[in-house]
């Protein structure tokens, strides 16, 4: 085998390893009626505290307006809540309500033990390699 062929079969293991990911996490998110994107500002909230809005965008990889749409849509029903800063009015944060941690902090823990669970068959070392190694590929594919 060529190492165009091997990494060619890599990527392919690696896109079917993410989207079966994704179709996980989405689905353990949904049972709490919230979607992915609206789990992931909560969770940036609650592991972080309150964040300036444009910062939830960069630690989520989301687009602007669509970080604006589910900050919106979390404010609405009381999960959040958005305040401009004293000392830079252009500059919004965005912080978890009670209502909001209460939710996350119910949701959070057992997300954290599913996603855990799906690196079972790895061990400690192996769990390590290859987060570095997605790393490495990681900052590769960015440049």
């Amino acid at each position: 085998m060529t190492r165009q062929s091997d990494a060619l079969k890599t990527f392919v293991a690696l896109k079917r390893t993410t989207d079966n990911f994704f179709k996980r996490v989405k689905a353990d998110i949904k049972c709490h009626g919230l979607t992915v994107n609206e789990f992931a500002v909560l969770e940036v909230l609650y592991n972080k505290g309150p964040q300036p809005i444009q910062q939830i965008k960069e630690k989520i990889l989301i687009a602007s307006s669509s970080t604006t749409y589910v900050i919106d849509s979390l404010e609405k029903r009381n999960y959040v809540v958005r305040t401009q800063d004293p000392s830079d009015k252009r500059t919004y944060y965005a912080s978890l309500t009670e209502k909001g941690y209460q939710l996350i902090d119910s949701v959070f823990p057992s997300h954290a033990q599913m996603i855990e669970s799906c690196f079972q068959d790895l061990d400690d070392a192996s769990l390590t390699q290859l987060r570095e190694s997605l790393k490495t590929v990681s900052t590769r594919v960015s440049k």
